[in-house]
């Protein structure tokens, strides 16, 4: 399956480094550029790319603001943010805009070509230490506005547990941090996946997505 790409910054020299590095894929096809948020949502119009690599300071409207109508128009377009920002204030509301993919600009290559591929599959990519903003928020148990979520029903053990599970980590991984068994983490994972019928790190983002942390 060839991916085609939609490249979005308002520098011209970080398009051209991304399509020096992303156009010797041999999954990968960069079928056009675009330096604004009108110029995204037109060349999305024109073109119908599979993925955007969408920069979030753009001239004339945010990123996010063209990322929501380019979900809003063409739902099928996969949208990764690729950006200097790393903090919360940008972070959710890409992903509220229906962002599949999060990564920073200082990123390793093949951070990128890893949020590409997983963003085309239909799946959610986030850059581990945004990862963790987003479980950080989901284990406090609340949404925004303070309603509580079915989180309630995991012990103190089985979150700190999902927060490693989020993160990636392995069950030994697991036990060596927390001073327990193997056998043990894999008793609480089993405990975890079952009150909140999750199987999946990509399932435990869209669970957030879902019950309202962050908005689809």
């Amino acid at each position: 399956m060839t991916i085609r790409l939609l490249l979005v910054d308002d520098h011209a020299v970080v398009r051209s480094g991304l399509r020096t590095l992303l156009e010797h894929e041999a999954d990968l096809e960069i079928v056009g550029e675009a330096g604004t948020a009108r110029e995204a949502v037109e060349r999305v119009k024109e073109l119908q790319p599979d993925l955007v690599l969408m920069d979030i300071g753009l001239p004339d409207q945010s990123g996010i603001e063209a990322t929501q109508s380019i979900k809003r128009a063409w739902p099928q377009v996969a949208v990764v943010a690729l950006t200097i920002h790393e903090d919360e204030e940008y972070f959710f509301p890409m992903l509220q805009a229906g962002a599949s993919g999060y990564v920073p600009k200082r990123a390793a290559p093949e951070e990128l070509l890893t949020a590409i591929r997983t963003a085309a599959l239909g799946e959610i990519y986030l850059y581990p230490s945004l990862a963790k903003l987003l479980v950080r928020d989901f284990l406090h148990g609340t949404h925004p506005n303070g309603t509580p979520t079915a989180l309630d029903e995991l012990t103190e053990r089985e979150r700190e547990v999902l927060a490693y599970l989020a993160e990636g980590s392995s069950n030994p991984e697991i036990a060596e941090a927390l001073v327990i068994s193997p056998k043990t983490v894999a008793r609480h994972r089993e405990n975890i996946m079952r009150k909140l019928n999750l199987h999946t790190r990509t399932e435990l983002v869209k669970y957030a997505i879902r019950k309202g942390i962050i908005q689809a």
